[in-house]
C-alpha cells in the first residue's frame, strides 16, 4: 500500500505539471484536477489513494486516469497546432496590411510635402510682385525722338512707348497696323510735281541667258507718295527673260508700251532741277541712259544712318521698310510705283537731318 501511494502520487504530480505548462483547462468530471483561483492546478492524490486503499481497488483508477490525460494532452496539442497556424496566418495578413498602410502613408506624406512647397513658392511670388514698383506708362511728351526704330523703342522702353513713336511717325494708329498704302501715301495731298521726286524702274532680261537688262516700266511719285508718271516701255531688243516673278512684267504689258525715246525725254524733263530719290538709283539711270547731278541724288541704299540702323553695308529696300517703316513691301511681284513710294517715305522720314548733313 505504501508503495502504491508513492507511485500514484508521482504519477498525479507529473500529469498536473504537464497540464500547468500547457494551461489547458480540463473538465471536472473526466479528470482528477481542480483549477484554483490563482491559476495553479491542485491535485488530491493522497485522499483518493486513502479511499482506494480502504476499498481495495487501487489499480483500476490508474489506467483510466492515464488514458484520459493522454487524450486530453493530444487534444490540447491539436488545438494548439491550429491556434499556431491561425496566429501565423493572422500575423502574415497583419504584416501585409501594415506594409500597405505604410506605403500609402509615405505617398500621402510626399504629396502633402509637395503641396506645402508649392504653397510656399506661391506666397513668395505674390510677395515679390507686391514689392515690385508699378511702372507708369510713358507720356507722349516723353517720346520726342522720331529717328529711332519703333521696334528698338519697344525693346528698350515698352509697347506703349512704341505705339506713341509709331503714331508720331504716322506708321501705326492704335492697335491695328495701317495698310502699306496708308503708310507710304499721304491722303488728300498735292498730286502734282514737287521739288523732290522718287523714281523706280522694272527691268527684263535680254541676251543669250537673259543676264543683260533693259527698262520695261518707269514710275515716278512726288514728295507725298502720289504717282505722277507710270509707263511701260517697248523693248529695244528681243526679251529672253521677263523675270515676271520679280518684275511683274508680262509680254502683253510691254508690247502695248511707249517708245523708249519718248519715255526717256519725258523722264528727263521731270527730273530736271529736282531732287531725285530712289533705291540703288545707279541701275535705274543706267537703263534709261540718263545722268543726274550727284548733289541732287538721295539714294536710300547709300545713306549711312540707314546702314548703321539695319547693320548692313548694302541694305535692300524690303529690309529698310520692314525695320524703319514697319511695313512689308516686295512680298511677291515688285511694283515700281510702290517701290518709289517706299523710297520717298524713307527720305521724308530723315529729310531734315539728311539735308542738314549735306549742307554741312
Amino acid at each position: 500500500l505504501l508503495k502504491q501511494k508513492t507511485n500514484s502520487s508521482k504519477d498525479s504530480l507529473s500529469t498536473c505539471q504537464t497540464h500547468t505548462k500547457k494551461k489547458q483547462p480540463l473538465k471536472a468530471g473526466n479528470s482528477q484536477e481542480v483549477p484554483a483561483t490563482n491559476g495553479k492546478v491542485k491535485a488530491k492524490p493522497s485522499q483518493e489513494m486513502d479511499k482506494a486503499s480502504g476499498k481495495e481497488n487501487p489499480p483500476l483508477a490508474k489506467p483510466e486516469a492515464k488514458k484520459v490525460a493522454m487524450e486530453k494532452n493530444l487534444n490540447g496539442t491539436k488545438r494548439e497546432g491550429k491556434g499556431c497556424k491561425e496566429k501565423q496566418n493572422g500575423s502574415v495578413v497583419k504584416g501585409k496590411e501594415t506594409k500597405q498602410n505604410g506605403n500609402v502613408a509615405k505617398e500621402n506624406g510626399k504629396k502633402q510635402s509637395d503641396n506645402t512647397v508649392k504653397e510656399k513658392e506661391d506666397i513668395k511670388h505674390k510677395r515679390r510682385k507686391a514689392e515690385e514698383p508699378v511702372e507708369q506708362p510713358p507720356k507722349e511728351a516723353e517720346i520726342w525722338f522720331d529717328d529711332v526704330d519703333p521696334k528698338d523703342i519697344e525693346a528698350a522702353i515698352g509697347p506703349e512707348a512704341a505705339k506713341i513713336a509709331r503714331r508720331n511717325l504716322g506708321l501705326e494708329t492704335g492697335q491695328t497696323q495701317q495698310s502699306v498704302e496708308q503708310v507710304l501715301v499721304k491722303e488728300k495731298a498735292f498730286e502734282g510735281l514737287t521739288r523732290a521726286v522718287a523714281m523706280d524702274c522694272e527691268m527684263v532680261g535680254v541676251g543669250p541667258k537673259g543676264e543683260d537688262s533693259i527698262v520695261a516700266r518707269v514710275s515716278l511719285v512726288n514728295q507725298f507718295g502720289k504717282c505722277i508718271y507710270d509707263k511701260y516701255v517697248k523693248p529695244t531688243e528681243e526679251v529672253t527673260d521677263y523675270r515676271t516673278a520679280v518684275s511683274g512684267i508680262r509680254p502683253q504689258n510691254i508690247k502695248a508700251g511707249e517708245d523708249f525715246k519718248t519715255v526717256q525725254k519725258e523722264v528727263a524733263n521731270i527730273l530736271a532741277g529736282r531732287i531725285l530719290v530712289g533705291h540703288a538709283l545707279r541701275n535705274d539711270l543706267k537703263v534709261l541712259f540718263l545722268d543726274h547731278p550727284q548733289k541732287m541724288i538721295r539714294d536710300t541704299q547709300r545713306y549711312k544712318p540707314f546702314k548703321q540702323r539695319v547693320k548692313s553695308s548694302r541694305p535692300s529696300l524690303k529690309l529698310l521698310c520692314e525695320k524703319l517703316l514697319n511695313v512689308r513691301v516686295q512680298t511677291s511681284e515688285h511694283c515700281s510705283i510702290q517701290d518709289a513710294q517706299a523710297a520717298m517715305r524713307l527720305y521724308t522720314l530723315e529729310k531734315k537731318r539728311w539735308e542738314a548733313a549735306l549742307k554741312n
